[in-house]
């Protein structure tokens, strides 16, 4: 009777063990396998060269937006103040032409020139009365100067020339300057109006006698 098999033998103990069966590589894994050198600027490239990739800078773009949006804040601003100007009054602030320059008794003989900046004139006083002399030449409209040395205005423009009391001389100028119409106001200062002026046209009477063009017995 034969003995009962205890187990198999190899009949030949020198043969390796066949290796485990690899497994069949999936769809998935064949996608991230690459033949050749990645395309230069990917995130794949950079991973290839032991780059790690970086996110897109948020800090830029919000800089970029905020300049469009000031620009075009401003656009819109500058446009709302046009349209705002455009129902304004176009007017123009001139000086008062009327105004004091003080009492009579503050201005000694001769010509006094402290108002020239401001109002464009002069007050001038003689033995028998006060005048003011509108500060312009009557060639082209400059302004005067007066020369206290010689005793006359001189005109820087054209070389006109004009006398103590306004009265042309030499020069271009075709008549004497103007003088303003001035008066005593209730409190005893002297009042000054530059947008009523006399003049003396050339060849033809003179105006600086007429009421209102000087004061006597002040």
């Amino acid at each position: 009777m034969a003995e009962p098999e205890t187990g198999k033998v190899n009949p030949n103990p020198g043969a390796a063990t066949p290796a485990a069966t690899k497994p069949a590589p999936t769809a998935v894994q064949d996608a991230t396998k690459y033949v050749g050198t990645p395309a230069v600027g990917t995130s794949k490239a950079a991973a290839a060269a032991g780059v790690a990739g970086t996110a897109p800078s948020t800090e830029i773009d919000r800089l970029r937006r905020r300049f469009v949006w000031t620009m075009v804040t401003g656009f819109l601003m500058a446009w709302f103040l046009a349209f705002f100007r455009f129902f304004l009054p176009r007017t123009l602030f001139e000086p008062n032409s009327v105004f004091k320059i003080g009492y009579p008794s503050e201005f000694a003989l001769g010509v006094d020139t402290k108002f020239q900046q401001k109002y464009r004139i002069w007050v001038d006083r003689t033995p028998d009365r006060l005048f003011v002399i509108y500060a312009r030449c009557t060639h082209l409209g400059c302004t005067p100067d007066w020369k206290p040395s010689e005793n006359k205005f001189k005109c820087p423009c054209h070389g006109s020339g004009y006398d103590s009391e306004g009265i042309n001389f030499e020069g271009p100028a075709p008549r004497p300057m103007d003088r303003a119409k001035i008066e005593l106001a209730p409190d005893g200062q002297i009042l000054v109006d530059t947008s009523k002026l006399y003049s003396w046209p050339k060849g033809q009477p003179t105006h600086f006698n007429d009421p209102g063009a000087f004061l006597t017995g002040v």
